[in-house]
């Protein structure tokens, strides 16, 4: 199996995990970074994108002739998510072991690699393959 390959199985793995985190152990730590702002009932966004991410993980995993622009579907939910991530931050909320500021500007910091993973392992970095969408 080709490294990409490793690295798109991997996220689509890590997808479905968090996913069924949404939606089982994990729901109130997901329900804590909903930002306040936000206009939707904060458990129907973490069941809404528990779902998503079960659903981009497996065809992540199940549709690899797809995987083009699976990643770049990806990489716009990671940006979409991002609100909750500098909300967890700026609130100084204790959630998934990230109890100090520092853990949380890491936890922060490392989203914009989440969406450069999911972008490199589906070959949407690849010039050469951007005449078609699924590549």
């Amino acid at each position: 199996m080709k490294v990409r390959s490793v690295a798109r199985v991997g996220l689509g793995a890590i997808l479905v995990s968090a996913g069924v985190g949404h939606l089982t152990t994990e729901r109130q730590g997901f329900q804590a970074q909903v930002p306040d702002w936000f206009p939707v009932p904060k458990d129907s966004v973490v069941v809404g994108s528990g779902l998503v991410e079960i659903a981009q993980g497996a065809a992540l995993i199940a549709l690899p002739k797809h995987q083009r622009l699976l990643g770049k579907v990806v990489a716009g939910f990671f940006v979409a998510v991002f609100p909750g991530n500098i909300h967890q931050y700026t609130a100084g909320i204790d959630a998934f072991g990230l109890d100090t500021d520092r853990k949380r500007l890491i936890r922060l910091a490392f989203q914009p690699v989440l969406m450069a993973w999911a972008l490199a392992a589906t070959h949407s970095f690849d010039a050469r393959r951007s005449h078609t969408i699924d590549g």
